[in-house]
């Protein structure tokens, strides 16, 4: 057998052991190993995946992860989240579908502190929905919104799958955490866009809420203030080349913890717990990035992507067509796959075919994030979608479907959008 079927072998032993389940970095740890042996012989394949293993763990790079995840858990444990929509619906609540657009706007918000869509999502549909159905709102349309807006932490930086991108790729990070910028706000745009004009249309759905004094709304404005200013220090220190995207991890954990001992809400408890979720989320993490490069070690030893690049040189396909067909791949992956999962297994194949069409592969790291945007929200698999079920069990998973599918439709325009002007993604880089 030669080492470009076994290759092929192996690429789908891992997507059906992923398919039924298996934790990923076993799954990836356990193909890219066997195949390797299958190759060189087991004790150079042995060899291989431990160098590659204790290599990839010790990138100075990877800092970033769990302080950027630590980040995430204080800020999740010390009410940020419920300042940031209390700012931002007392701002925008009197508009149509105002209470939904603050949402919109308290998720992105939130998820450039937290770097996570999961802890978003969860973090503020606990805070959003009680006050969605306390003013009448309709629970599909925040639901859906809600699954769609928490996408935020992953695309505006700092975002942990663009960090993870970027090491597995050797890109800037701190290009792609700037590149991620200017999508993240027309998603935003396009999102509120879309609750704005259903308000518009069905007022019943999404009714105005009462205007707040405007002593309150500048009390709540001017609470948000410090974590807008932190953030605003964070990505500026990095655009300026002040600090790196490592570097600036750190002051990011300093600074919310500095706002949460001010604050009071960071207690030994709080702090305690933030630790506790930070080292199980950053070595799942480190498994999952480790296993992932010997997954490529096994990929290239095959010679797999030349044969992909190869084939698809055969197919004579333009520049955007295969933008147009790598699309739908991703569409179908995001329907049955993990985020992660779905990463790993198509980087190392598609980003050398990218490469060879000339595409700038910053821009293809956001547009990579963009859809698995979509695939967190795509059924039957999208993780948000179930985040969401399990805070509002008396929303059918069906409905929360059925409610955020006006806003993948604004992911693929925001696809749709990036690819025609790529100065969108690469203006500010």
């Amino acid at each position: 057998m030669d080492s470009v079927t076994i290759g092929y072998i192996g690429m789908a032993v891992m997507i059906v052991l992923i398919i039924l389940g298996v934790p990923i970095s076993f799954a990836l740890g356990a193909v890219g190993l066997i195949g390797i042996t299958m190759v060189v012989g087991f004790t150079q394949a042995l060899s291989q995946a431990t160098l590659v293993y204790f290599h990839e763990s010790t990138n100075f790079v990877l800092i970033a992860v769990p302080m950027f995840v630590l980040m995430g858990n204080i800020a999740n444990h010390t009410g940020i989240a419920a300042g940031l929509f209390r700012a931002t619906a007392n701002a925008v609540g009197r508009f149509p579908g105002g209470l939904a657009i603050a949402a919109v706007f308290g998720c992105a918000g939130f998820g450039a502190i937290s770097g996570s869509s999961t802890a978003t999502v969860l973090t503020m549909g606990r805070i959003v929905m009680p006050e969605l159905k306390r003013y009448k709102y309709d629970q599909q349309l925040g639901a859906g919104a809600l699954s769609a807006a928490g996408t935020l932490g992953i695309l505006i930086p700092p975002s942990l799958i663009l960090i993870f991108y970027g090491i597995m790729t050797e890109n800037s990070i701190a290009h792609l955490f700037i590149a991620g910028i200017m999508p993240g706000l027309l998603t935003v745009f396009l999102f509120s866009a879309m609750i704005f004009l259903i308000a518009v249309r069905k007022p019943e759905m999404a009714p105005a809420v009462p205007s707040p004094g405007r002593r309150e709304t500048i009390a709540s404005l001017t609470g948000a203030l410090p974590i807008i200013a932190l953030f605003m220090f964070i990505i500026g220190g990095i655009y300026f080349g002040i600090f790196t995207p490592t570097e600036a991890s750190g002051i990011a954990v300093v600074g919310v913890s500095v706002y949460g001992i001010i604050t009071r809400t960071l207690t030994w408890k709080t702090a305690r717990d933030a630790l506790k979720e930070t080292i199980v989320t950053s070595t799942m993490i480190f498994m999952i990035i480790a296993s992932g490069y010997i997954v490529s070690r096994f990929v290239a030893i095959t010679g797999l992507t030349q044969n992909l690049i190869e084939f698809v040189q055969s197919l004579n396909l333009g520049p955007y067509q295969f933008i147009a067909v790598i699309t739908i791949i991703y569409l179908i992956l995001g329907c049955a796959m993990d985020v992660l999962a779905m990463l790993i297994l198509t980087v190392p194949f598609i980003y050398p075919i990218i490469l060879h069409y000339g595409f700038d592969p910053i821009w293809f790291g956001i547009y990579i994030v963009v859809m698995a945007e979509i695939a967190l929200i795509t059924p039957p698999l999208g993780l948000n979608l179930f985040v969401m079920n399990a805070i509002s069990p008396d929303i059918s998973f069906w409905r929360i479907c059925k409610g955020v599918s006006p806003f993948v439709l604004m992911e693929l325009l925001v696809v749709l959008l990036i690819t025609a002007f790529p100065a969108i993604v690469l203006w500010l880089v």
